[in-house]
């Protein structure tokens, strides 16, 4: 349908796993998108592997924890291009951790990844929107902001921050007809978290046969189901949707899971 014919999209961490399905998915429907990983290897591979298809679509190196990386790599995206439309903040560290164990260097890392960096980047692109009159800024979070794992601690914590600036930003933004949004993800398969799950708790490779057991519809959230709700936010489809929350769990937030 090409519902997002012409719109530039920035993508942080698309060099993989969700960002990744967001990009390729952005592509297919119209988008200019630009591809970001804090490895410049992963970013250059979906970038060239788009431009394959024939879409449109340039990579660039950024560490978002670094301010500077956010900055510029919102103003590559406008100089490459001639304008940002569509900034999704997909970067997140899950870091294991009960309040027990975890650091206070750790704490502030989470907090550098999953919220400072989506303030900066944001806060760069609406120099760039304000001009333009529109933009929409898709922010990716969990439903563990609710209240979250407990061996999740500083994750869940910094999720429930972006969840509150978010609508923060949204309250503000509308004044420029700027949207901002957030999806709260559940249990997604990606490379990331089936290394987690094998090298960090000792799941062993065959983890998902079991997980995939606990869940309704019989499989995890894949990157493609997050990239669906994200285009809905990217596109004009939504354009009087400011501030939502949209879960994306097979369990409803809160309910017992064998209800």
């Amino acid at each position: 349908m090409d519902r997002l014919k012409d719109k530039v999209a920035v993508i942080t961490g698309s060099g993989s796993g969700m960002g990744e399905g967001i990009a390729l998915l952005f592509a297919e429907e119209g988008a200019r998108v630009v591809v970001s990983d804090r490895h410049e290897a992963p970013a250059q591979a979906v970038a060239a592997s788009l431009a394959e298809q024939g879409y449109q679509a340039i990579a660039r190196k950024a560490d978002v924890s670094v301010e500077a990386d956010c900055r510029a790599l919102i103003d590559d995206a406008v100089a490459h291009f001639g304008r940002i439309d569509v900034l999704v903040n997909t970067v997140g560290w899950s870091m294991r951790g009960t309040i027990e164990d975890t650091t206070v260097e750790e704490w502030d890392g989470v907090f550098a990844v999953n919220v400072r960096s989506s303030f900066i980047c944001t806060q760069q692109a609406v120099k760039h929107m304000k001009g333009q009159g529109s933009g929409s800024i898709i922010n990716i979070g969990s439903v563990n902001a609710y209240i979250g794992e407990p061996k999740l601690m500083a994750y869940s914590a910094s999720k429930g921050a972006l969840m509150t600036m978010t609508k923060n930003l949204a309250s503000y933004l509308n004044r420029y007809r700027i949207r901002v949004n957030q999806l709260n993800v559940g249990w997604t398969l990606t490379p990331n978290e089936h290394r987690v799950k094998v090298e960090e708790e000792g799941k062993g490779e065959n983890w998902l046969e079991e997980a995939v057991r606990t869940r309704p519809w019989g499989r995890l959230l894949v990157p493609r189901d997050i990239a669906m709700a994200a285009l809905y936010f990217a596109s004009d489809e939504s354009e009087l949707v400011n501030g939502s929350i949209l879960d994306l769990e097979q369990y409803p937030v809160g309910a017992p899971p064998n209800w």
